[in-house]
């Protein structure tokens, strides 16, 4: 926002130490996870939600939804906001107001009392990833940047890992309320560490006037979009007219807001930093893939093991939580590897090549699989995690300075946040186009003339018929349970489609690699970044 704020004379920026480092890490670590932990962690608790609220599988949809929306409304303008609040005000509001809205949660008594909390709780959540961020860049000197960010994408790939897995034990064993209560002591503890630790930056921007159009246009335009992607697919896209509106609003809402604030003097989100920073773009473009394959393939997998292998919500969680951990792992020396002059473009090539050998390898897997079989296959995700984000985080934030900081992370996640919600729409409507395809094919050779179907479903109907069912009722069963198989089938097909399409989708990516240039005399300066 370089024509929005005046600035103060610079003073010397003052890097922390010792015990007071670790703490201010730590607390922004757990106030990113808290947010990305939560975006996930409802979604084991759906039927519970359903059952206990008598509400419908579509209603309680709307508890995932709102929060997204909300989320992705917020991150880029967090770092407005944080120079109209004050940085440090803006990151403790932001934590005590997600605190209070997951108690509001948890005490809901309806479905929609519920959403309207949760899309609160949405709002003080899409602060605390960008601002986390920025507060760990200031923390942190220039030249240990490569740690910071490796410490921070550790948090963004643990959170919506660990979400399912936490989400699954607290159903099996308390209730769906805890998914929001559990939120609760942590909160406190983060805001408390955050009012005695974190200071306000030395240098001040004063927000000369607040760009309300800027900010309609764009909670219109990408709150519409993030809507038709979370609903779209349900509601068989355009077929339905309010999801034709909404998605006029977006396109136009969206244009509107990219001419307003390239041409204000006073923009909320300041679009020129694109302009300025051709790494920003291409991160941008790179996180947005990312997004795309992190949040689609964590779409499909839970559902795949759960309903065609037969696995619980617990035991997913437990099988994708090695592959996070190893991400944790290997985050912080691949960032210091950067800071020693190891190729952004090297890693980031090793990171989406094995992440395309990862979903293509899960597009290989029968009906057969088991838990044991996933093991090293998701180890590879978390191998090639760690390898795209670190260099994609800090490919966001090079050759920037003061304020472009801020824009740029609050930029980068709501692209990243975009990418998740466009990943998981397109998978989702790609699988059901899928299983259409496959149960066409696979009817095509189950006739009443064919012999390998005579025999199949004689045999079943004899094994029905041997357990005392009447020759009318068996045959009706066999045809049932070949019903059932032509469906299982299909699905296994279209859900190993969708691993290798987004394989595919990587694959094609790689080159926008060879347009990275980076400078390694730049070091972004952090001292005044929101």
């Amino acid at each position: 926002m370089s024509n929005t704020i005046a600035t103060a004379v610079p003073q010397p920026h003052h890097y922390e130490t010792g015990i007071r480092k670790v703490i201010i890490t730590v607390t922004v670590i757990v106030a990113a996870m808290l947010e990305l932990i939560d975006t996930t962690i409802v979604n084991v608790a759906i039927n519970h939600i359903s059952g206990n609220l008598g509400a419908s599988i579509e209603d309680v949809s709307w508890v995932v939804t709102s929060y997204a929306i909300a989320n992705v409304i917020v991150i880029p303008l967090s770092g407005f906001l944080g120079n109209l609040f004050g940085r440090r005000n803006y990151f403790i509001g932001s934590i005590l107001l997600f605190t209070v809205a997951s108690l509001l949660c948890g005490m809901a008594t309806n479905i929609w009392m519920l959403v309207f909390f949760r899309f609160i709780q949405g709002i003080g959540g899409g602060a605390l990833l960008p601002t986390s961020q920025a507060i760990l860049y200031e923390t942190f000197r220039p030249e240990e940047r490569g740690t910071a960010t490796g410490i921070f994408s550790m948090g963004l790939v643990l959170g919506p890992t660990i979400g399912p897995l936490l989400g699954g034990w607290l159903v099996d064993y308390f209730s769906w309320e805890w998914c929001f209560f559990v939120n609760i002591p942590v909160g406190l503890m983060a805001a408390w560490a955050a009012f005695t630790y974190v200071k306000e930056p030395k240098v001040k921007h004063a927000v000369e006037k607040i760009d309300w159009a800027g900010i309609g246009l764009l909670s219109a335009g990408i709150g519409s979009l993030q809507f038709i992607l979370e609903r779209g697919e349900q509601k068989d896209w355009f077929e339905t007219p309010y999801i034709t509106w909404f998605t006029i609003i977006a396109v136009v809402s969206l244009v509107s807001f990219v001419w307003h604030e390239l041409h204000t003097e006073h923009p909320a989100v300041d679009l020129s930093v694109l302009a300025r920073s051709k790494n920003l773009a291409i991160a941008a473009v790179l996180t947005f893939i990312v997004g795309f394959g992190l949040y689609g393939s964590l779409f499909v997998f839970p559902v795949f093991v759960q309903r065609l292998l037969g696995f619980t919500a617990l035991l997913t969680g437990l099988v994708l939580f090695p592959s996070a951990m190893l991400t944790g792992i290997i985050s912080m020396p691949l960032g210091i590897a950067l800071q020693k002059g190891v190729s952004p473009k090297l890693l980031m090539t090793i990171g989406m090549s094995t992440f395309c050998l990862f979903c293509w390898s899960l597009g290989m897997q029968t009906m057969q699989s088991g838990a044991s079989n996933f093991f090293w296959v998701l180890l590879l995700r978390g191998l090639s995690l760690g390898f795209i984000f670190i260099p994609v985080t800090m490919l966001a934030v090079t050759g920037l300075h003061g304020r472009d900081i801020g824009q740029a992370t609050g930029l980068n996640n709501m692209v990243r946040q975009l990418g998740g919600s466009f990943g998981i729409a397109i998978t989702n409507t790609y699988i059901a186009q899928r299983v259409g395809a496959h149960r066409s094919e696979i009817l095509t050779h189950i006739t009443p003339y064919d012999p390998a179907t005579i025999t199949r479903v004689g045999g079943i109907e004899q094994a029905f018929g041997l357990s005392g069912v009447a020759p009318s009722d068996a045959h009706l069963m066999a045809m049932k349970a070949m019903e059932y198989t032509v469906t299982t089938q299909s699905y296994h097909l279209a859900y190993m489609d969708a691993f290798k399409m987004i394989a595919l989708l990587f694959a094609l990516c790689l080159p926008l690699l060879l347009f990275i240039r980076v400078d390694k005399s730049h070091k972004a300066d952090m001292s005044s970044a929101h």
